[in-house]
């Protein structure tokens, strides 16, 4: 059984200061993990120099994304940029990849937004071209999206084979995908195929119980090795979802991303979900909700 661990989403500062104070204040907390978005439209922070800052201004507390958008950067570009991040952190990096689905992103850059399967195809050839420039010598490789001829990249990664991969996502071929590949699954709600948000009929508890199901099913004998986890939109009571988020709270009841009740309550559902079905990382969608769980952090990481 996975021990808990606990991460928080944090998108913007109004300074490097503020950014600096955020993370050091989450380092001292029962957060193990900052994560940050990847979106080209809201008021967000971007990834790479945000994780920078935030794995120079702490010393203990491990840095991600949630998730990178995998169309937004040729494979080789990540892999060197995620290389050299976890060389300046001390190998605290973690990778979060997913296959971008933002419709105003793409609309808003001129990109193509292709159909889901071509680009679950592409993110898999994508980790598959990480995991090449990460290991020792060069890489070749050859698909349908991209090919790397002989590239040798260095640094390397301080965490070896390379850094943990995080895949997300709700539908059966990312989930199978995740499976198959990465060390981290961090399950979602479908997608709809044109990027508008989350499909309305993928929530509910047996949604996500299916989608537990299908990873256990895909992993075969990875399964002992993955982490499990999933985004906590509500903390405590239940409030308005935040206008510029595309989560929708009310599809999720019942779900360990609604989390109601007293700190007791919370502290039994989450020890029913690790204990029962192996979700074992719980990430905070919402700021505003790190008063509430805390606590709670503090009292079961690491247990």
């Amino acid at each position: 059984m996975r021990p808990f661990r606990f991460g928080a989403v944090l998108r913007e500062a109004e300074s490097g200061k503020a950014w600096a104070d955020k993370a050091r204040r989450l380092e001292d907390s029962g957060f193990g993990l900052l994560l940050v978005p990847d979106h080209l439209t809201g008021d967000r922070l971007a990834p790479i120099p945000a994780l920078t800052a935030a794995a120079c201004a702490t010393e203990r507390l491990r840095v991600g994304t949630l998730v990178l958008a995998n169309d937004f950067r040729h494979p080789a570009v990540l892999a060197k940029e995620a290389a050299t991040l976890d060389l300046l952190s001390g190998g605290r990096l973690e990778v979060g990849l997913g296959t971008g689905w933002m419709a105003a992103d793409y609309a808003g850059a001129g990109l193509p937004l292709d159909p889901p399967g071509v680009r679950v195809e592409r993110l898999a050839e994508a980790i598959a071209v990480l995991k090449g420039l990460w290991a020792d010598g060069p890489c070749h490789f050859t698909g349908r999206h991209y090919r790397v001829d002989g590239l040798d990249q260095r640094p390397k990664p301080v965490q070896r084979p390379h850094p943990p991969l995080l895949v997300g996502g709700g539908g059966p071929r990312v989930l199978r995908l995740a499976a198959e590949q990465a060390d981290h699954v961090n399950l979602t709600m479908r997608v709809r195929p044109d990027g508008t948000g989350p499909d309305p009929g993928d929530g509910g508890v047996e949604a996500f119980l299916a989608r537990l199901r299908r990873v256990r099913a895909a992993a075969g004998d990875r399964y002992d090795r993955l982490e499990l986890g999933t985004s906590v939109m509500q903390v405590g009571e239940s409030k308005a979802d935040e206008p510029w988020s595309a989560a929708r709270s009310a599809a999720l009841d019942g779900t360990p991303q609604v989390l109601l009740g007293t700190r007791h309550d919370i502290a039994d559902t989450l020890r029913h979900w690790r204990d029962e079905h192996d979700v074992s990382c719980f990430v905070l969608h919402h700021e505003r909700d790190l008063p509430a769980f805390t606590p709670i952090a503090e009292e079961l990481a690491g247990r």
